[in-house]
């Protein structure tokens, strides 16, 4: 009876670990569950052009009675039915204000678009052109009262001479540009000084910037958040760590991930290195089952850093695909890459910070090569989901 009351405890501990993994690490939802937009705005001579992109998902969430068929895909029929209202949800929900003043816009088209492998809901639309001493405000209402959102709104802005970037999330979601006498341009975020350009009239013509920068407190963010819901890298690190090692080995393991994926992700957002997306996701997915397989079957782990290379040379890949989107221009890009990685590395190194204790502790225990067994079978099944649904959903 003892006997028994024993193994009934460590059977209720295998259990706790193994649902504390599958509610740390979601298995149900996509390992990037990220509801992201993209809003790209022209100011040209005779109107503002203005697109605003969103991934259909998100758009299923928002409007309940859109997915007629409840097939959880967003069709064109779908978007036919209910266009009005759509295009009433989204102009009076992302708004262009004019002096304080909401914009109403013409729509030119509203379509679905396929980027990585995901389909999204784009409108075109145009607004009346700008004038000196006019300020334009891009407000965006989507999820605002939801304080669990990832939702992100990655912005750029484009202008006679110049081009400026931000990442609109959490409780910054207001871009402003005054467009004043001395075309002094005010950014949330962003230091941004156009020159005034006037002919012999004295009449002022479209600013000219001298100098523009990305809002780099935006894209750190940016990278704090796209690491922590990226739960199949924050489960690739997890398998990495799980085994017993040296503080030297955890240490090199961290540096060689951190090393790999910032040149990957560097290469990738400058245009010099791209792989197919449903080929990176599949074999991130990969990477975390067969680290977690050599958990259980390999006795010797030590030289564990220059695996975590190889691998992470394809997850800065992962990380890349949110600042791709944005075709950054070149006079932002090195201080958003910089930004954004650093949001990254900072998240995961309090990560790692905050499991190596525990890690420790676990180490410890006399039954702790049983829960590095079943926490890995664990890991190996939610890598095995993954790995199916990106390679054939």
């Amino acid at each position: 009876m003892r006997m028994f009351n024993k193994r009934g405890s460590k059977l209720k501990l295998y259990f706790v670990i193994f649902v504390f993994i599958i509610y740390t690490f979601p298995s149900m939802a996509s390992a990037h569950p990220y509801s992201a937009s993209f809003t790209t705005i022209q100011f040209l001579e005779n109107e503002t052009r203005f697109e605003f992109s969103i991934d259909a998902l998100s758009i299923i969430e928002l409007q309940e009675d859109i997915d007629t068929n409840e097939n959880n895909v967003l069709e064109m029929n779908e978007i036919e039915d209910d266009q009005d209202h759509l295009v009433e949800f989204l102009t009076h929900t992302v708004i262009l204000d004019k002096n304080n003043e909401q914009q109403e816009p013409e729509v030119l088209d509203i379509k679905i678009v396929k980027k990585e492998n995901k389909d999204f809901l784009t409108i075109s639309l145009t607004y009346p052109a700008y004038q000196p001493g006019d300020t334009i405000t891009i407000n965006d209402g989507l999820y605002f009262n939801d304080t669990d959102t990832n939702y992100v709104n990655l912005l750029t802005a484009t202008y006679t001479g110049g081009s400026s970037q931000a990442a609109l999330q959490g409780d910054n979601r207001s871009w402003t540009i005054l467009l004043s006498e001395d075309q002094q341009e005010q950014q949330a975020g962003d230091e941004t000084i156009p020159d005034k350009d006037s002919d012999e009239t004295g009449e002022t013509t479209e600013p000219k910037p001298t100098k523009t920068s990305s809002s780099w407190l935006s894209f750190f963010k940016l990278g704090m958040s796209h690491i922590l819901t990226g739960y199949d890298h924050l489960l690739f690190l997890f398998a990495l760590l799980l085994r017993k090692q040296t503080f030297r080995q955890y240490a090199m393991i961290i540096t060689s991930f951190t090393i790999a994926h910032s040149i990957t992700l560097s290469l990738a957002v400058l245009g010099i290195l791209d792989l197919p997306s449903r080929f990176v996701e599949s074999f991130i997915a990969l990477s975390i089952i067969y680290v977690a397989v050599e958990n259980i079957v390999k006795k010797d782990v030590n030289h564990r850093w220059a695996l975590t290379f190889v691998f992470g040379l394809i997850h800065g890949l992962g990380f890349a695909n949110i600042l791709q989107e944005m075709n950054l221009q070149k006079s932002h890009l090195a201080s958003a890459l910089v930004s954004f990685n650093i949001g990254i590395e900072v998240v995961q190194l309090v990560i790692v910070l905050l499991l190596l204790p525990i890690l420790a502790y676990m180490h410890k225990l006399a039954v702790s090569q049983k829960l590095i067994k079943y926490g890995s079978m664990a890991i190996i099944l939610l890598g095995a989901y993954w790995l199916f649904e990106r390679l054939f959903l």
